[in-house]
């Protein structure tokens, strides 16, 4: 076992890698590294501090039972992802049993990335609200793509979901928040 003084000071992959084999200060010093990261990604997603608090929290004990099949140091911030999206995914499905992936899927569409938070605070409407407003999958892939930089590629990587699915959802997710940003007091529409 190692000390926490001694953890502090070491590179992610190695502290993964101790994790790994089992060392608990370790795998609590990754909680401390990246608790801040995993909540953010999940306030987001849930709109919820306290829900998304619970989550990352679900997501952290799934990667204490799982990090021993981790396969390489190197994937711990991409696989935490996925366990922390899949966590939320979970959460969706049990509490509204009726929201499904959207069955259609386009494959021709191509979206490019437009920056979204400048434009919202530019205009001071709430983000989180508007992101609210989504569909929770439509909601999870803007996130994925816009808050947190990854690519339609990538998120078919966390998600699971086809491509064509994350086109349309990034595409109607961003046509449902322009209208929303159009729709508010004051906006020139």
């Amino acid at each position: 076992m190692t000390s926490p003084r001694d953890l502090a000071s070491l590179d992610e992959a190695m502290v993964v890698a101790l994790a790994r084999i089992g060392d608990q200060p370790a795998f609590e010093e990754l909680v401390r590294r990246r608790q801040s990261w995993l909540r953010n990604i999940l306030r987001r997603l849930c709109g919820d501090a306290v829900l998304a608090d619970d989550l990352a929290q679900q997501a952290f004990l799934s990667a204490w039972r799982g990090i021993g099949r981790l396969r390489s140091s190197q994937a711990f911030g991409a696989w935490l992802k996925r366990l922390a999206v899949h966590v939320w995914l979970d959460h969706v499905r049990r509490h509204d049993p009726l929201d499904r992936l959207d069955p259609e899927s386009d494959d021709a569409i191509e979206t490019t990335r437009e920056p979204l938070a400048p434009v919202a605070m530019e205009s001071g409407i709430d983000l989180d609200r508007a992101l609210a407003t989504l569909a929770p999958h439509v909601r999870l892939c803007i996130v994925l793509s816009y808050a947190d930089g990854m690519s339609h590629s990538e998120i078919v990587d966390v998600t699971g979901f086809p491509i064509g699915t994350v086109k349309s959802h990034i595409r109607r997710g961003l046509e449902q928040l322009r209208r929303v940003l159009a729709a508010r007091p004051g906006s020139a529409a």
